[in-house]
């Protein structure tokens, strides 16, 4: 066993018990689940024999499954709809033994939903066929952003990271962002930004998790084929957000993390570039990365162990999670 290697097992075994916040938009994905053996006469679709429907935690929540799976502690922190998702929900995190305190149920809106409905014969892989997303936004209030303000800066002091997972559901703002960051950089505690359409509107995180095509549609333009433009692209990003670091995900050709002050760091994919299922990626990069970073690792060990992570997780169905185990065998091979 090299060194480096002998030093990522140590930092794993650091993550057992580690608090982490995750503060996000929170979405229930339901899963409904048939047989499809005929086409409808009424029109050219298929006919979907009902078997099974199972709910699980989607958006920021899969972020706290995958903390949950590696022995931290989660901490969500959001806004969810005072309805039949919300407590679904809820009860999810209940039976996961993750407390919901901090997440306020609000009348005026509804819980996100995403469903996805996959087919297949009786003894065979289920394949998805339609997903129906019914979304839904956390209002603009005054007191509603106070209560997340104060939660974040309640939470500062004894976490040892910061989750921001942001779908664009309105749970995260930015002006909460502004008011809260002070608190953690105080404390000297990592926080990190996954979001899917707004980097720049919160300058000041450690770092940042985008994959290529969100790197794109926040500078407005290509990353382009050569290590020139991809070098080019990740610093203006690093630089606008105002991060230490920004890594970047690209599928098949790995990752690519930028340190403030550093060469570029780049790791070709981990294990088979013969993907499975995607979903859910981002959520167990940026949850390996932030405990990491909370167990004491260095931005490269939180990029080394979240590339073997986003290896293994895309080899696996649906919104899925790895275990340390999982993490040291593959550090053993």
């Amino acid at each position: 066993m090299t060194k480096e290697t002998a030093a990522l097992h140590d930092l794993i075994d650091r993550f057992k018990g580690r608090k982490v916040a995750v503060w996000g938009d929170f979405i229930l994905d339901e899963y409904i689940y048939g047989c499809t053996r005929r086409i409808s006469r009424e029109a050219p679709v298929l006919i979907l024999s009902y078997r099974s429907r199972e709910y699980l935690l989607g958006g920021a929540g899969n972020a706290l499954q995958n903390l949950k799976a590696l022995g931290a502690t989660p901490i969500p922190v959001g806004v969810i709809g005072r309805d039949e998702a919300g407590e679904a929900l809820l009860s999810i995190l209940k039976a996961q033994d993750i407390r919901g305190s901090r997440l306020f149920p609000d009348p005026r809106c509804a819980t996100p939903i995403k469903t996805r409905i996959l087919a297949g014969e009786d003894n065979t892989r289920k394949q998805q066929i339609l997903r129906i997303d019914r979304e839904a936004y956390a209002p603009d209030d005054a007191r509603l952003k106070s209560k997340l303000v104060a939660a974040l800066r309640g939470l500062a002091p004894s976490c040892a990271a910061l989750i921001i997972s942001d779908y664009s559901y309105q749970s995260v703002r930015p002006d909460v962002f502004k008011a809260a960051l002070p608190s953690f950089r105080k404390a000297g505690i990592p926080v990190c930004l996954d979001s899917r359409f707004r980097f720049f509107a919160f300058p000041g995180v450690t770092i940042a998790t985008p994959n290529e095509p969100e790197v794109e549609a926040a500078l407005g333009r290509p990353v382009g084929a050569t290590p020139a433009s991809l070098r080019k692209a990740g610093e203006t990003l690093r630089t606008g957000l105002r991060s230490r670091a920004l890594l970047i995900t690209r599928g098949s050709k790995g990752m690519a993390l930028f340190e403030k002050g550093q060469p570029v760091f780049s790791l070709p994919v981990h294990g088979s570039t013969d993907i499975v299922d995607v979903t859910g990626a981002g959520d167990t990069v940026i949850s390996i990365f932030a405990l990491s970073l909370a167990a004491g690792g260095s931005f490269r060990q939180a990029a080394a162990l979240a590339n073997i992570a986003g290896g293994l997780v895309v080899m696996k169905k649906g919104t899925a999670t790895v275990t340390p185990a999982e993490l040291r065998g593959a550090l053993g091979r």
